[in-house]
């Protein structure tokens, strides 16, 4: 059953009714040639979502009809950050993607050393109006409750700062301990904690950057004995910290 996002305010449980404008018009009325009568989810961006059941399709607004609400549990007991090093081409598209359907809260694409991709401000900001769309998507297919921001590509100095007050901060790096103290690590990590993950694009982290992720409190970790590309090393991690923080 196709899902949709609104804001509280297009929510108006006492008359059981809520109101969908905007892009998703369109795409009820032109792309899924949805009509009166058909039914479809809605979430409100947190708490709840609501099974609702078309009423009338207008030109520039949908109106539906609340049959119920329920309170489900599909999020990640804990907010994970996914601190992205930019990598080539369209890559990000697939790694947003994917973290999405993993459970990810935020996504911060980062400029790095070893970064062959180079946006200016402009262009970040074009780029992350795309991403977003993006995110969207991927929350509709995989039924999240919310849809998780991505932010316009930042130095990482400033993601330093973002991820300061997060409660643990793991950096995936070929040359850290072995297993036995990545498991140490991730057994830290207890449901409600907030998670960052800072993966290095194609060329890795600059030793710099791992000095300077060490003086902040975070964790160098190894995925394993194999070299991990950029847009493996990040799901590798998410679906690790999916599994071990998913509550029945």
């Amino acid at each position: 059953m196709q899902r949709f996002f609104v804001s509280q305010e297009m929510i108006d449980e006492e008359n059981m009714r809520i109101r969908l404008t905007g892009e998703d018009v369109n795409h009820i009325k032109n792309v899924l040639r949805m009509k009166a009568g058909d039914e479809l989810w809605v979430s409100d961006g947190g708490r709840y979502e609501y099974h609702s059941q078309i009423l009338t399709v207008m030109t520039d607004e949908i109106l539906l009809e609340i049959l119920y609400r329920q309170e489900p549990d599909y999020e990640l007991p804990s907010k994970i950050w996914l601190f992205q090093g930019l990598p080539k081409g369209d890559k990000m598209e697939l790694i947003i993607q994917k973290a999405v359907e993993l459970g990810v809260y935020h996504i911060v694409p980062v400029r790095m050393k070893r970064c062959v991709m180079k946006l200016d401000e402009k262009r970040g900001a074009k780029k992350a109006e795309r991403w977003q769309q993006i995110a969207e998507s991927a929350a509709k297919q995989s039924r999240r409750m919310l849809v998780p921001e991505v932010s316009a590509p930042v130095s990482f100095a400033e993601a330093l700062r973002i991820a300061g007050p997060i409660d643990k901060v793991l950096a995936p790096y070929e040359l850290a301990k072995g297993m036995s103290e990545t498991r140490t690590v991730l057994d830290g990590i207890k449901p409600g904690e907030s998670v960052g993950i800072f993966i290095g694009p194609e060329g890795g982290f600059d030793p710099q950057e791992i000095e300077e992720l060490e003086k902040c409190g975070a964790a160098p970790v190894t995925l394993g004995h194999r070299i991990l590309r950029t847009e493996t090393a990040g799901m590798t991690l998410l679906s690790v910290l999916m599994f071990k923080l998913e509550t029945d």
